[in-house]
C-alpha cells in the first residue's frame, strides 16, 4: 500500500478532496472543510475519525492503528502498509461520520453514498 492507494480510495469519495496544504497546515483529504483524512507525517501513516475513543482504543489494543499524534482521542493512524480492504474500511468510515454532520443543504449536493 502506498500514499498513491489512500490518494485513490479518498478521490473516489463524492465530494472529497484535497486542497493545497497552506504553510502549517497538515495535508488532509476532507469533506465540506472538515478533515477525515490526514497525511501528515509522509509516509508514516493515514489519520482516521472513529466513532469513539473506545473504538479507537479497541482498534489500538488490536493492532489495526496507533493512536494519532496530535489529535483527539477518537483517531487512529493506520500505517500505509495495513491491508487495503482494512484501509478503504476505515477511510470510509471516517468519510461517513464527516459527512452524517454536514448542513443538509451541503449533504444534498453531494452524490450519494452507500
Amino acid at each position: 500500500m502506498t500514499r498513491a492507494t489512500v490518494d485513490a480510495i479518498c478521490a473516489g469519495l463524492p465530494g472529497a478532496h484535497l486542497p493545497a496544504p497552506e504553510s502549517g497546515e497538515l495535508e488532509a483529504w476532507k469533506l465540506g472543510g472538515k478533515m477525515f483524512a490526514c497525511l501528515a507525517g509522509g509516509e508514516a501513516g493515514v489519520s482516521v475519525k472513529t466513532d469513539s475513543i473506545e473504538t479507537a482504543e479497541m482498534l489500538i489494543a488490536a493492532g489495526v492503528g496507533e493512536r494519532a499524534p496530535y489529535f483527539h482521542r477518537s483517531w487512529i493512524r493506520l500505517p500505509l502498509d495495513a491491508p487495503e480492504a482494512e484501509l478503504r474500511h476505515r477511510i470510509e468510515t471516517s468519510y461517513r461520520l464527516i459527512r452524517a454532520g454536514l448542513p443538509r443543504k451541503m449533504l444534498a449536493s453531494l452524490a450519494p453514498f452507500e
